[in-house]
């Protein structure tokens, strides 16, 4: 089994799931995590989804009944009460302000080291999104997505997800071709699903059962040398559990553009990670190399 000589979460939150910063060092220390990435989610108003409340701080309720997501004031706080622990991320809402002037700001003001976590109810290949992907690849700041699905089929018809964060790999591609001097990090239930060949006729964000076929997720990696992926959240873990040894040739085979995160809490993921016992050089790559040579 091999063990890594140190762990990277590329992808977490505070003001997040009930827990708060100085938890969220504790279990970094049991778990052996070096460093996290902070990654801010600004949502808008007309974005809230008032079962998602229970995710975020109550501090982040505005006096509309809507939620404002966890913030960059929040991770940016964390960051200063343990600055050798974190790794500060900030993703202005493409359509709230001068969102290119404001990533820029922050990059300056404040150090961010990653555009994330972005994940507004906007396509990929909006002219304001692409504005803010094409900023972040000027300042060297990879790009965090989060992908929730657009259209799922369901009893046979092709039925629109009002939820939807992102669109589809099709508008994925898109910014990917757009904004070749980006590095982007994909992840959640859109990016993952694609995973299977059969991602079009599921009517399930979170498809489940053998995986079927060679997914788009080859294709968007094989065409895409500026596309990454981290393992997080049970979006990663459900596509890698859905048959071990499919989940070890994939993590082989992309094992250069693959980061560990959790963005939640627990070991889950590195239980199964160890599970599948990885090459010494391929679980570093994943555990900690990826993520900390793309921001050397």
């Amino acid at each position: 089994m091999a063990t890594p000589a140190k762990i990277i979460d590329a992808h977490n939150h505070v003001g997040y799931i009930g827990r708060d910063v100085d938890w969220l060092v504790d279990e970094m220390d049991q778990l052996g995590i070096e460093r996290t990435w902070l990654l801010s989610w600004e949502i808008a108003p007309y974005e809230d989804a008032p079962g998602n409340h229970i995710t975020f701080t109550p501090l982040g309720l505005r006096a509309d009944g809507t939620h404002g997501g966890t913030s960059f004031e929040r991770q940016l706080e964390a960051y200063r009460k343990y600055p050798d622990r974190f790794i500060l991320g900030y993703s202005p809402h493409p359509a709230i302000g001068d969102a290119p002037a404001l990533l820029r700001a922050a990059h300056a003001m404040y150090g961010i080291k990653i555009c994330g976590e972005w994940g507004h109810r906007l396509p990929f290949d909006d002219p304001r999104c692409l504005e803010v992907f094409h900023t972040a690849g000027e300042l060297k700041l990879p790009v965090v997505l989060h992908i929730d699905i657009d259209y799922l089929k369901i009893d046979g018809k092709s039925t629109f997800q009002p939820k939807f964060l992102g669109g589809s790999v099709k508008r994925l591609e898109r910014a990917l071709k757009a904004c070749p001097e980006t590095t982007f990090v994909g992840h959640a239930p859109a990016f993952w699903r694609e995973i299977s060949g059969d991602a079009d006729d599921s009517p399930d964000s979170y498809p489940i059962g053998p995986i079927c076929g060679r997914g788009k997720l080859y294709d968007l990696f094989d065409n895409n040398p500026n596309l990454r992926a981290d393992l997080s959240a049970g979006s990663g873990l459900t596509a890698l559990q859905r048959d071990a040894v499919h989940a070890k040739q994939f993590l082989l085979r992309y094992a250069d553009r693959l980061h560990f995160g959790r963005d939640q809490f627990g070991d889950d993921l590195l239980r199964f990670l160890k599970s599948l016992d990885l090459p010494q050089d391929v679980a570093d790559k994943i555990y900690w190399q990826n993520a900390e040579g793309l921001l050397m």
